[in-house]
């Protein structure tokens, strides 16, 4: 390890200024803690692109080589995400690095370590093992078989994971891990706590959009899901273990619906 990827091992904040960037302080956290389980909430244009970006140049150069994969819901934000891995990488002062021949979503920089973004598609991720960082982008927008499927990439390498989004409604697996997972560090990061928006505009974006839609982009509150007859609360305050089924529904059936029920 030379000394510059040694001094960002000791300091991955360093990955911000270096690149002539001041991270705001839940940037730094998310870099210095390297939590095991990390959960970031995070308002719209709140930093994540770029927190992501170098989170996967920290575990690439202070763990070589590793594999890091960067998931999004779609292969344009994927492909984006790579672009902002490069151009934060070659900020760094060590050498540019290229997207795979036949790919615009990999990379593999000189110590041998890969980064890798790809679109949230299930078929497209199954065949990654000995992953050492999982980052899941925009988690509120990615398939619940997809978290399903990508969790098992940890069970050998004792790799870490990360969720980042911004809210989608009281469901899928993002709120709930935000709700009631275990082991996670959470973080949540409204606008108001990012310096580059203003009160103004966060001021004509409370005027200009429906109130659960502005609490949900800007200030991190699950919403409930618009045109929904009932509210999520209203839904769990009518459950009751004292009241007894009218009737047993078949293992055979039951197995069926419940992804309809859940989902």
């Amino acid at each position: 390890m030379n000394a510059a990827a040694l001094a960002l091992a000791l300091d991955p904040a360093l990955i911000f200024t270096r690149a002539g960037m001041t991270p705001d302080p839940w940037q730094e956290h998310a870099l210095r803690a390297r939590a095991q389980q990390l959960l970031l909430n995070c308002s719209r244009q709140g930093g994540k692109s770029q927190t992501v970006a170098g989170m996967a140049i920290d575990e690439a150069l202070s763990n070589a080589p590793s594999l890091t994969l960067i998931v999004s819901p779609s292969l344009r934000q994927s492909q984006e995400s790579l672009r902002t891995v490069m151009q934060l990488h070659e900020k760094q002062g060590m050498g540019s690095v290229a997207p795979d021949q036949e790919s615009s979503t990999r990379v593999e920089l000189p110590n041998g370590s890969r980064i890798v973004a790809l679109p949230g598609k299930e078929n497209t991720i199954r065949g990654y093992s000995k992953v050492s960082l999982l980052i899941v982008d925009e988690a509120s927008r990615v398939d619940e078989a997809l978290y399903h499927a990508v969790r098992p990439m940890l069970a050998i390498s004792g790799g870490r994971l990360v969720l980042l989004s911004t809210p989608k409604g009281k469901r899928g697996f993002f709120y709930r891990e935000w709700l009631e997972g275990s082991g996670w560090d959470r973080v949540s990061i409204t606008a108001d706590c990012c310096p580059r928006i203003s009160p103004s505009f966060l001021e004509q974006e409370r005027r200009s959009l429906p109130e659960a839609i502005f609490m949900q982009e800007y200030f991190c509150q699950f919403s409930d899901a618009e045109g929904a007859v009932f509210s999520y609360s209203d839904v769990m305050g009518a459950l009751s273990d004292r009241v007894q089924p009218l009737f047993e529904i078949p293992s055979a059936v039951s197995s069926e619906i419940k992804p309809l029920l859940v989902s």
